[in-house]
C-alpha cells in the first residue's frame, strides 16, 4: 500500500538546502577554526534555519462518526507520504535574553485497498489517508549556560497546531465512494530547553532540543525532542543532521491520538 506522491514539489526544498551546502564548503576557508558556541554579549544576533524534515507519522488518527484509524507513514518512505511542505525557524538574542520561532506545514498522504466481501461478491475497498497540519512554536529564552564547549537556553512559550485529518474511501471499479474528515486546532503552553555541545575542541557539535506541554484544552500531553550532529563552517553558516520526533496525545475528539511524528532532519543555519 503505496502512493507515489508528487514529488517535485519538493524540489524546491531540496535546491535550496543543497545549494546552501554548497555555499558553506565554498566559505570554509573563511574562518580557519571557528568555535560553534555562540557568544553572550549585548549585541544583537540573529538566526535563520530553512530545514526539511523527513517526516513519518504513527498512532492513531481519529475521524468524525466515532472512526479512529491507525496511521503508519514511515520515514523511511518520506517521499512517497510527504505531498508537500515548508519549514523554517528563527532565533533572535540580546544578552541573555532571546526569543524563538519554528514553523512546520505538511501534508502527509498513504494509501492503500481492502478486499472485503460482498452479497455480489468480492469486491476492493481503496482509502486514501491524508493528514494536513500546520505547527507553530514560539518561545522566550534565557541562557542558563555559555562556555567555550557548551551553550545552554531554558525556554518558556506556547506550541499551536491547527490539524487536518481525511479519511476517503471508494469500492475500486465503481463510483460509489465517501469521505470523512475531522479538524483539531490547539494552543499548548510548553517548557524545555535547548543548546549544543562542543565535540573535542573543534568545528563539530551536537545540538539538542526538548520540549514538554499540556494544558491547552484538547491536548492530554506534547512533547517535542531532538539531537544530532553539527558543524561550523565560519561566522556565518552552520549545517546540521538530525533526529526528530514531535508526539501529542490529544483527549477523547482531538484527531491525533498517542501520535508522534519522527524521522530525520537536514538544516542550514545562516548567522548575522
Amino acid at each position: 500500500m503505496k502512493l507515489v506522491a508528487p514529488k517535485h514539489l519538493l524540489l524546491p526544498v531540496q535546491v535550496i538546502l543543497a545549494t546552501a551546502f554548497c555555499g558553506a564548503f565554498s566559505l570554509a576557508s573563511a574562518n580557519s577554526d571557528p568555535s560553534p558556541i555562540p557568544a553572550v554579549s549585548d549585541e544583537w544576533r540573529f538566526e535563520v534555519t530553512p530545514y526539511l524534515w523527513g517526516t513519518g507519522l504513527r498512532g492513531t488518527v481519529n475521524l468524525n462518526d466515532g472512526l479512529a484509524k491507525s496511521a503508519d507513514m514511515s520515514s523511511s518512505n518520506v517521499l512517497s507520504d510527504l505531498k508537500s511542505g515548508g519549514m523554517i525557524a528563527a532565533e533572535a538574542h540580546k544578552g541573555k535574553w532571546g526569543i524563538m520561532g519554528d514553523l512546520i506545514s505538511a501534508t502527509l498522504q498513504n494509501s492503500g485497498s481492502i478486499p472485503v466481501q460482498t452479497p455480489d461478491g468480492r469486491a476492493t475497498i481503496g482509502d486514501k489517508v491524508t493528514v494536513q497540519q500546520t505547527i507553530l512554536t514560539g518561545a522566550f529564552t534565557y541562557t542558563l549556560a555559555n562556555t567555550k564547549d557548551a551553550y545552554v537556553d531554558a525556554l518558556l512559550g506556547v506550541r499551536a497546531i491547527d490539524v487536518t485529518a481525511t479519511l476517503g474511501l471508494n469500492i475500486e471499479g465503481t463510483n460509489i465512494q465517501r469521505s470523512i474528515s475531522k479538524k483539531t486546532s490547539t494552543v499548548d503552553p510548553i517548557i524545555g530547553a535547548k543548546g549544543r555541545y562542543r565535540i573535542a575542541d573543534s568545528t563539530w557539535y551536537i545540538p539538542f532540543y526538548a520540549d514538554i506541554g499540556s494544558g491547552g484544552g484538547t491536548t492530554n500531553v506534547t512533547w517535542q525532542a531532538m539531537a544530532g550532529v553539527g558543524k561550523t563552517f565560519n561566522t556565518l553558516i552552520d549545517a546540521s543532521l538530525t533526529y526528530r520526533a514531535l508526539y501529542y496525545d490529544m483527549k477523547e475528539g482531538g484527531v491525533l491520538q498517542k501520535t508522534t511524528m519522527l524521522g530525520p532532519q537536514i538544516a542550514v543555519t545562516f548567522k548575522f
